[in-house]
């Protein structure tokens, strides 16, 4: 609130008439029950004299008659449902999810799908995805986007694993508890940055033919991970009372040349054989028209788009909005709605010392990216968007593709760690706006300020008019004509109010965007059964809470905004003071809000109305959690569905979620320091709780808001979150992990390399003709150690290799137990990248056996396989290894392998999945996994590195315990020393892999590590396998580190951390 800001009670009773404004017609339409419409339909279909080429039109009538026509019993449903038959499109195959020209009708209700992008696999703790969630829910969201990824789930032939984090049950169980739907993005391809695309490793080596494509042992290949996604999804699709609406095809793919339209047919053909029956979808990577039409055409096409690229390096600089995208899908696909299955939500980040991390890619696309790029997105009458990544999560293990490092952040809203982040607000405003705002499910694209469909005063201004056909509630959305631009503008506009042209804003001076700004101007604009006449100021929620009609306006403190409509009811507090300015004219009341206003205000309060107006940062601190219906049916807990009950809530941190049980209003959520909190609840509530706990209200303050309805009170973080410190790591334990090098170590168990021919495309460039790649011997991911035997003659001076291990990696060579030296991969923020190298390695004086049998020893990092590439096929069938070798004299005699023990068939940590391991010493015997006995070993601290400065392996162990209260969340990273000093370290936290930290490129030192990883109220194992490349000092460093504390959290969390067993 503005300061000296007051407040005045209304004791006197005025009257306004709507003489002037368009009468409102409250009706409302009865949303049918799901399975009472399936059954009506079903009735119909079976009692259709038409004959089978006309039960499904049938069943569309149906559906459509019951859409047109049927009032509804749910409270604050507007009427903006409405459609006709003839323009209801669907699969044949089910009436849950039908569509037209404007969106998606999902069981006989209009919805603007408004989703983000997870994926579980880089959160591999199950009882923490409700955390995500629940997060995506409470910002207005109302669906997520999933990838799958067939590497996990499918590791080896004829294997299909559903189990832990892999599984999609508690996915889909989760969703339904919170109300979000789900589009299900299976592949086999995801693209996603991931290792190979996320088509199984096993796949890379073993099918000859083209992968993506009709190839037939691809096809089979990809039969059995496919039917286990069937599945699992059928129990859950809508017509099962589940969350899932959507599948998508494959990924980003073309659909030229007819092996690729091919390959998307069969992959249609085993899921329409199947029992699913949801729609089939698919994203394009670029305007090319794919999957519209023709063998392999999908249900719903989609666009992605990414138009601020992958390089943060420069996050003030950016590229323009994309001005055609409304153009593009009139000219290809006009009769289905216009949906982005990825439209950037973020950006990722590549390896190197000039690498700008993720805060830069938050920063590049933050609040003012949101602002611009996302209503421009809907101002092409966009009404399906997913934005990738919502949460990023973490690349762990082998999951990464080369070009990128273990943090998948990504810039999200949700930051990796789980924490909310500067973008997340300005998501909520636009999420409850949109959940507000049912009128926008459907409109028609009118034009804008080009076509003189629009009018301004500002040549600078750009704006777009979507108008709804039914209510004619129009939509103006307003940026910069140069959307780069940081620059102010000041302008007028002309809107059109029944048969009337009027010039907005009326009083105060302009609307005004400040630079790299967007504003959505409503006109003719519903809460309730009230309406709106125009508003500058920006809606933040709309509708009714009890028996009121409830609108929440926000803006900028530093510009002027104004706000017209009929205002009803016997008044109880209007806003006095020089920062409002009222005239009310034909019953218009027009309120001009001048610049200066903080915080909260109420700017009228009756008994049939609540109008509320603050800046815009108040307005990202409100959250208004939706009440779930009391009857327990499917959709419980879906908006438009089982409820359109909703409050606000100011003040939390995070509200995750609000229920009603008779008087008492129960709220959960999370804290991170003493809040005001505020809550604007039916009027028959007599008690709120938080987390459980009763609070105490201040009647005066909620009296200051509205005189009714209204809650307000002090609500701080118990003092047992106070000083919940880490321990301090120590008490190493350290044993050599790279015995292999010593004279006395036998390799007789070690797979031999005497492979002549391969799958992979990409063929040897010199040698004996034996093959040398990883994945032909089972080991295609992490560390893959190789041996080299040859008899040595005075006249063996080097040996020549050339080594593949992906962008960023590293491959230390030793002949017997002398080191040669490191050959270095490169990446510089994707620049200068080196995949491969090929270098002549020189034998010391005294280094070879001359007469006897010596061995080179390789010891190669392999940074993961490539995606599909655009210059080649295949690129996911990566030649990680040697891909030539050859002695100045002599030959090799025989070439041993050894990667993660068991390698993809038969490796023994099923829990933690087969991206999990490599192939070091060290990870071979499990001395990574807690309950491994180091009492043994020597005590040795990570900071002094190996003994005497040698290059190689080390394996360093220790333990520590946590006592953190369940009801807490904290975020823990662990911290690696910000050097360039040579060496990799994998670490390890209770046996799972969470990040390679690669000091000589960076750029990350950060490791975030979850709780269900990390045990906490437990002890705890922590190893760093620590690989020093080159023989000098370095001196690595590593400690806890907490983010945040906050009282709340998600429940309990379980761990799943199998401890050792003898290998």
């Amino acid at each position: 609130m503005a300061s000296g800001e007051k407040l005045k009670l209304v004791e006197d009773e005025l009257s306004f008439s709507t003489t002037g404004m368009r009468a409102h017609k409250s009706t409302r339409r009865r949303r049918a029950p799901g399975l009472l419409l399936a059954f009506v339909a079903a009735l119909c279909v079976l009692a259709s004299p038409v004959g089978p080429k006309g039960l499904w039109s049938s069943a569309l009538a149906t559906v459509a008659s019951i859409l047109h026509t049927s009032p509804s019993t749910l409270p604050h449903l507007r009427d903006t449902q409405s459609t006709t038959a003839t323009n209801l499109t669907g699969n044949g195959r089910t009436t849950d999810v039908l569509w037209d020209k404007y969106s998606l009708v999902i069981k006989g209700q209009r919805v603007f799908l408004h989703s983000g992008e997870f994926h579980t696999f880089r959160l591999p703790v199950p009882d923490l995805w409700l955390d995500i969630l629940q997060k995506a829910k409470a910002a207005g969201f109302n669906a997520i986007s999933v990838y799958t990824h067939m590497g996990l789930i499918n590791p080896s032939p004829g294997v299909v694993d559903f189990n832990d984090y892999r599984a999609l049950k508690p996915l889909y169980e989760a969703a339904k508890h919170v109300g979000v739907w789900i589009v299900l993005r299976p592949g086999p391809y995801i693209n996603a940055e991931t290792t190979a695309g996320g088509i199984a490793h096993w796949v890379t080596s073993q099918v000859a033919g083209e992968l993506r494509t009709n190839a037939t042992d691809w096809n089979a290949a990809w039969q059995d991970y496919i039917h286990g996604i069937i599945t699992e999804t059928i129990p859950y699709q809508i017509d099962h009372g589940g969350p899932v609406i959507a599948v998508q095809i494959d990924n980003e793919y073309t659909q030229s040349p007819a092996t690729h339209a091919a390959y998307f047919q069969e992959l249609e053909d085993v899921y329409h054989n199947s029992g699913i029956v949801v729609p089939l979808t698919a994203n394009d990577p670029v305007e090319g028209q794919n999957w519209i039409n023709g063998t392999g055409a999908v249900d719903i096409y989609g666009l992605d788009s990414y138009p601020q690229g992958f390089d943060c390096s420069n996050p003030t600089v950016w590229s323009a909005v994309v001005t055609n995208y409304y153009s593009y899908h009139e000219s290809v696909d006009p009769g289905q709605p216009w949906y982005f299955p990825e439209f950037q939500g973020g950006s990722f980040d590549a390896w190197g010392p000039t690498a700008p991390g993720y805060e830069q890619c938050r920063e590049l696309t933050g609040p003012d990216f949101e602002s611009v790029f996302y209503l421009n997105l809907w101002a092409s009458n966009a009404k399906l968007i997913n934005y990738y990544m919502l949460y990023g999560g973490t690349s762990w293990g082998a999951l990464p593709f080369p070009g990128v490092y273990t943090s998948y952040d990504y810039g999200g809203a949700i930051a990796e760690n789980r924490q909310l982040t500067t973008k997340y607000p300005e998501l909520k405003r636009q999420g409850l706006f949109l959940r507000s705002s049912p009128e926008f499910y459907k409109t028609d694209y009118v034009g804008d300020t080009t076509t003189s469909a629009v009018t301004t005063t500002s040549p600078s201004v750009h704006v777009t008019m979507l108008r709804n056909p039914d209510t004619r509630t129009s939509f103006y959305i307003a940026r910069h004509n140069d959307s780069t631009s940081t620059s102010t503008i000041n302008f007028k506009m002309n809107i059109t109010m029944e048969s009337e042209t009027i010039q907005v804003p009326r009083v105060a001076s302009a609307i005004t965007l400040s630079g790299r700004q967007s504003k959505i101007i409503v006109t003719d604009y519903s809460f309730g059964s009230s309406k709106v006449w125009y508003t500058t100021a920006q809606v933040l929620y709309a509708g009714r809470i009890g028996s009121r009609d409830v609108l929440y306006l926000y803006g900028d403190p530093r510009q002027e905004h104004e706000v017209a409509l009929a205002l009803n009811g016997t008044p109880r507090i209007r806003a006095q003071s020089s920062s409002f300015q009222w005239n009310t004219v034909k019953g218009i009341t027009t309120v001009s809000l001048l610049t200066g206003i903080e915080g909260l205000v109420t700017l009228w309060d009756s008994d049939q109305q609540l109008v509320l107006y603050s800046d815009t940062a108040t307005a990202g601190t409100f959250w208004s959690p939706e009440i779930p219906s009391n009857d327990g049916g499917d959709f419980a807990s879906y908006w438009q569905f089982g409820t359109n009950a909703s409050i606000l809530v100011g003040g939390p941190y995070l509200v995750r979620n609000a229920t009603m049980v008779g008087s008492k209003l129960e709220l959960r959520g999370d804290l991170d320091e003493g809040v005001r909190l505020t809550v604007i609840a039916p009027d028959n509530v007599r008690m709120v709780t938080w987390n459980g706990f009763p609070v105490s209200p201040d009647v005066n303050a909620a009296s200051t808001i509205t005189t009714v309805g209204a809650f307000s009170a002090d609500l701080s973080p118990s003092l047992s979150g106070l000083g919940l410190g880490l321990p301090k790591l120590s008490n190493w334990k350290y044993a050599d992990s790279l015995p292999e090098i010593q004279g006395n170590f036998s390799d007789a168990n070690w797979t031999i390399a005497n492979h002549t021919s391969t799958n992979i495309p990409f063929k040897p460039y010199y040698g004996d003709g034996r093959v040398l790649y990883g994945c032909d011997y089972e080991f295609c991911e992490n560390i893959v150690l190789w041996h080299g035997h040859f008899n040595a003659t005075e006249e063996t001076k080097s040996v020549n290799l050339s080594i593949n291990g992906g962008e960023a990696f590293a491959a230390s060579v030793w002949v017997n137990d002398v080191f040669l030296k490191t050959s270095y991969g490169n990446s510089t923020n994707n620049k200068d990248v080196v995949e491969e190298t090929d270098e002549v390695f020189y034998f010391p004086p005294g280094s070879l056996k001359y007469g006897e049998d010596n061995v080179i020893t390789v010891v190669q990092d392999n940074m993961g396989l490539d995606e599909n590439g655009e210059d080649h096929v295949d690129d996911e069938k990566s030649p990680r290894g040697i891909r030539g070798f050859m002695l100045n004299a002599g030959n090799f005699s025989e070439w041993k392998v050894q990667g993660k023990l068991g390698g993809y068939t038969d490796f023994p940590d099923k829990v933690r999945g087969v991206l999990n391991e490599g192939g070091l010493y060290g990870e071979r015997q499990g001395w990574h996994l807690p309950g491994f006995n180091t009492s043994l070993w020597m005590a040795r601290d990570l900071s002094e590195g190996l003994p005497s400065s040698s290059a190689g392996v080390g394996f360093f162990v220790t333990t520590f315990k946590l006592g953190i209260p369940e009801d807490f969340d904290v975020p823990i990273s662990f911290t690696f020393d910000e050097s360039t000093q040579p060496y990799r370290a994998l670490l390890f936290v209770n046996g799972w892999m969470m990040g390679k930290r690669v000091a000589n490129l960076g750029p990350q030192y950060d490791f975030p590590v979850h709780q269900g990883i990390l045990d906490y109220n437990g002890v705890n194992t922590v190893a760093v396998a620590l690989w020093a490349m080159e023989s000098i000092p370095i001196s690595p460093t590593l400690k806890l580190t907490a983010k945040a504390v906050y009282e709340g959290g998600v429940g309990k969390i379980h761990t799943n951390n199998p401890a050792w067993s003898a290998r």
